[in-house]
């Protein structure tokens, strides 16, 4: 095997990502705002404080919305090798993990409702490590499913114990 390197990986998400981290971000966020609305709207001594405090936190949440997806989208980044599976994640604490084939245990593919919706999913490949599994976001579903395929493939036929 050759030696492995911590490098950014070559691939991006797919582009609807930042649809879907938007559209988590705004779902994320409505529940809070709609409680705080009923709160406002029956309980009339909150209101001098809770409306300047909901009218905050909702221009909060739209900043970050229409700003944190597209900067996800620009450092995310994927590859799965023969040797290895990369993936660089995170906007403000960045994090590049690299799993060796031979330490994988499982490779596994999820779809959320909003991905299948929007045609991603998240292949997860699972390690012995402490740190977690090792996720690559934001695939187009397609793709996905291929490196899962591919990764299960190759682990299979990678000599070792995966511990």
């Amino acid at each position: 095997m050759g030696e492995l390197g911590l490098y950014p990986p070559r691939h991006r998400v797919a582009r609807k990502a930042v649809l879907w981290w938007t559209l988590r971000e705004v779902i994320g966020a409505v529940v809070p705002l709609a409680a705080g609305l009923v709160v406002f709207a029956f309980v009339e001594s909150s209101r001098s404080w809770l409306g300047p405090l909901l009218i905050a936190l909702a221009i909060i949440d739209v900043v970050h919305a229409a700003v944190v997806p597209s900067l996800r989208y620009r450092v995310h980044r994927w590859e799965a090798t023969d040797d290895a599976v990369y993936a660089l994640s995170g906007w403000l604490v960045r994090e590049w993990r690299v799993a060796p084939l031979s330490r994988i245990q499982t490779v596994d593919a999820t779809r959320g409702p909003l991905q299948r919706l929007l045609g991603l999913a998240t292949v997860t490949v699972t390690t012995a490590s402490a740190s977690g599994p090792v996720e690559l976001v934001a695939l187009p579903d397609a793709e996905a499913t291929e490196v899962a395929a591919r990764l299960t493939a190759i682990v299979g036929r990678t000599a070792g114990d995966a511990t």
